[in-house]
């Protein structure tokens, strides 16, 4: 399961005990309905889904205006041996959907460069960029969480670390699965980066969206890659049903799952 807690935030609706593990559903950085979230008229039981467009890519060498990497230059993996290039969102997209929603262009790309890859990879499973967008929204104001923001690159700067995992007030008790590599943490495990990833999962789920040879919870479009793969594990995302299976597969709660409909709509609407 992908994350037992978010970071510092209003807790939403009660905690959920779901095989022996408790989800306390925490969002950051956006205040919430105590009362719980009615269900929105898209994304709802036998409701039509909104029809998503995939993002256009860029034409080859186009440059991104996001402060990416230029196209050109061929990045390396740690081996220094060559990687492909890696496909990148149509700058006027991007700036006229980051006008429309409000989403950073960094991160917009970042969505939409995960729709367009699963898209290509699981064609069935019908993942929108807006659903992306909107789990990043809820989970760390586009990586905008507190002090940090995405530079450039996509790092989230500083990185973005929940709360210690250790049985306390509406969190889950995890002991520690990765000796610290992703949280720092060698006691418990905490929730990472602007899709908030629990160590253990990120292990398994864990995706280079960016193309540098590296899986960083931390970096936006590695993170928004890896959001869309596990959405997608959990089958077809075409009608609502699916949709909010699969929306509660990465956070066990109800409420939450409203909330990211109604985050989702918005973008949706916003650029119809």
């Amino acid at each position: 399961m992908r994350r037992v807690a978010a970071i510092v935030g209003v807790v939403v609706g009660a905690v959920a005990l779901v095989v022996g593990a408790v989800f306390a559903v925490n969002v950051i950085g956006i205040a919430t309905n105590p009362g719980g979230f009615a269900a929105p008229d898209a994304y709802g039981p036998g409701v039509a889904m909104p029809q998503m467009t995939t993002p256009p890519t860029a034409d080859p060498g186009e440059q991104l205006a996001t402060g990416d990497t230029d196209p050109a230059e061929e990045p390396t993996g740690l081996s220094g041996s060559k990687l492909a290039p890696m496909p990148s969102v149509d700058p006027e997209w991007l700036a006229s959907v980051s006008d429309a929603t409000g989403i950073p262009k960094r991160a917009l790309s970042a969505y939409a460069l995960a729709h367009v890859m699963i898209a290509e990879e699981d064609a069935e499973c019908g993942l929108d960029w807006a659903t992306i967008a909107a789990i990043g929204a809820v989970e760390s104001d586009h990586g905008r969480h507190g002090d940090s923001k995405l530079d450039s690159n996509g790092n989230a700067q500083p990185p973005i670390i929940g709360p210690a995992l250790d049985g306390g007030a509406d969190v889950a008790k995890i002991d520690d699965t990765d000796d610290g590599e992703f949280d720092g943490d060698t006691k418990w495990d905490r929730a990472v980066g602007p899709m908030q990833f629990i160590p253990s999962t990120w292990q398994k789920w864990g995706s280079d969206g960016d193309g540098d040879g590296v899986a960083d919870p931390n970096q936006i479009d590695d993170a928004a890659l890896s959001t869309a793969r596990y959405l997608c594990e959990s089958g077809e995302m075409t009608n609502s049903e699916g949709w909010r299976a699969a929306v509660f597969s990465y956070n066990h709660d109800n409420d939450y799952v409203d909330k990211i409909a109604t985050v989702a709509l918005e973008f949706a609407d916003s650029i119809d």
